[in-house]
């Protein structure tokens, strides 16, 4: 009997199709403007594209051609919405019949609790994507505007609108945003468009719900922006700290400011650095690996194990130390099964990150611990930003970045499961016995 595909494994196997495609069409002369790149390197810049991380082997803008930029942009886009989504929609548009394995599979994609209305759904995604890109575009136009024509300025605009909504962090800029580390526009534009991408449209549509009916805002609402909240303006903080003396050092007081805000949201998935990250101190990195392990909110794109995930760990431990047996968060009770997913979540995200930085150790690439693990962290946290050693990796070393990028956008969970067989509940169980830990 012909074993069907579980959505899971469809969703994992569509992003690897997109991936190949891509890696065919940047490894095209046509894409480069001088040597066409390698078939390792297509595959790395087709990976960090569709799983909008930002991690590059070459310059965006020096070395592709047009043609080779708009290739990347369409693979941010496609990876930032979420294949199946708008393959599914567009099969909506042209009156195609949805089943409901396809419902289940843009289930997967967004991160939805149920399929009910789920093509309603769809498209206000849609909507709300092209109308925050839009906006973005417009609003980076003007400051993209004073340095460059009108026809430049627009184009970088919109390439840069979708690489921050999508988190992508790819720039067309050699420095990135650096030299508009001290622009309020550029700073508040590109946050806003990082923020919306990064809680996703489920805590967006909450919040908007909340505001027109005054209802309450639902759990995992309330746990997302809580999280954010936090990492936001406590990294901030830590940052002016950190680097008072350091890098931002003989900057002005409001470029100060803005670097630090920039550098407390960019590492939670989206890459763009307004600072010198090989010039941060190693406080400063290691803080930035643990926003990068955090990430965004599920159904969004950003990566990491997600800020709900960190909430539900937080409600897990504070439920065992006041002596409750339920989770509680909010005054919610969590379901069970639910804080275990938390636990497994975070579990296989730490044995990723350890396991990939101990293979690159044994690979003997060229950097530091320190190095190694941040360019471990930001590529399974799908994030974008490197000391600079991505340059410098070896072919097995990008191909172990490659699989960690791959396996972040996916997420660990979802990439076992789609590797794993279908679950199927035992008819007995094992005799219960206790182990002593901690």
């Amino acid at each position: 009997m012909k074993k069907k595909l579980s959505p899971t494994q469809i969703l994992a196997l569509s992003f690897l199709l997109v991936i190949l495609t891509g890696t065919f069409l940047l490894s095209l002369p046509q894409a480069s403007k001088e040597t066409s790149l390698s078939f390792v390197d297509a595959l790395f810049t087709a990976t960090s594209a569709t799983c909008v991380t930002g991690l590059i082997v070459v310059d965006t803008g020096s070395h592709f051609t047009l043609f080779g930029q708009i290739v990347i942009l369409f693979l941010i886009q496609l990876g930032g919405l979420g294949i199946m989504t708008a393959s599914i929609f567009f099969a909506f548009i042209l009156g195609r019949h949805i089943s409901i394995k396809e419902r289940m599979l843009i289930k997967e994609s967004l991160g939805a609790e149920g399929i009910g209305k789920i093509l309603h759904r769809l498209s206000q995604v849609l909507i709300f994507t092209v109308t925050i890109e839009i906006l973005g575009a417009s609003l980076l136009f003007f400051l993209f505007k004073e340095d460059f024509s009108s026809g430049r300025a627009a184009y970088l605009a919109i390439f840069h609108s979708v690489s921050a909504f999508c988190n992508a962090g790819f720039s067309l800029f050699k420095e990135s945003l650096i030299g508009y580390q001290g622009s309020i526009l550029a700073n508040l534009t590109f946050s806003f468009l990082i923020i919306l991408g990064g809680i996703g449209f489920v805590v967006v549509a909450d919040i908007g719900g909340a505001l027109r009916k005054a209802k309450r805002l639902s759990l995992h609402t309330k746990s997302v922006l809580t999280v954010t909240v936090i990492l936001i303006v406590s990294s901030a903080f830590l940052f002016y700290f950190l680097e008072g003396k350091g890098v931002l050092l003989g900057l002005s007081a409001k470029a100060k400011i803005c670097s630090s805000y920039f550098l407390s949201i960019t590492p939670r998935t989206a890459g763009f650095n307004s600072l010198p990250t090989e010039a941060l101190s190693s406080a400063s990195l290691f803080l930035i690996i643990f926003l990068m392990f955090v990430g965004g909110a599920p159904g969004s794109t950003a990566g990491g194990i997600k800020v709900s995930t960190l909430a539900v760990l937080f409600g897990v431990v504070s439920s065992l130390i006041k002596g409750r047996d339920e989770i509680e968060l909010y005054k919610r009770t969590i379901p069970k099964e639910i804080g275990q997913k938390a636990l497994a979540i975070i579990t296989l995200s730490v044995l990723t990150v350890l396991v990939s930085t101990f293979l690159l150790l044994l690979l003997k690439e060229a950097g530091s611990f320190l190095e190694i693990l941040f360019e471990v962290t930001s590529a399974f946290g799908t994030v974008g930003l490197s000391t600079g050693l991505t340059h410098r990796l070896s072919f097995l070393g990008k191909m172990v970045i490659i699989a960690l990028m791959f396996v972040g956008r996916l997420g660990p969970l979802t990439v076992a499961l789609a590797v794993g067989e279908k679950k199927t509940k035992a008819p007995y169980k094992f005799p219960e016995e206790r182990v002593v830990i901690g």
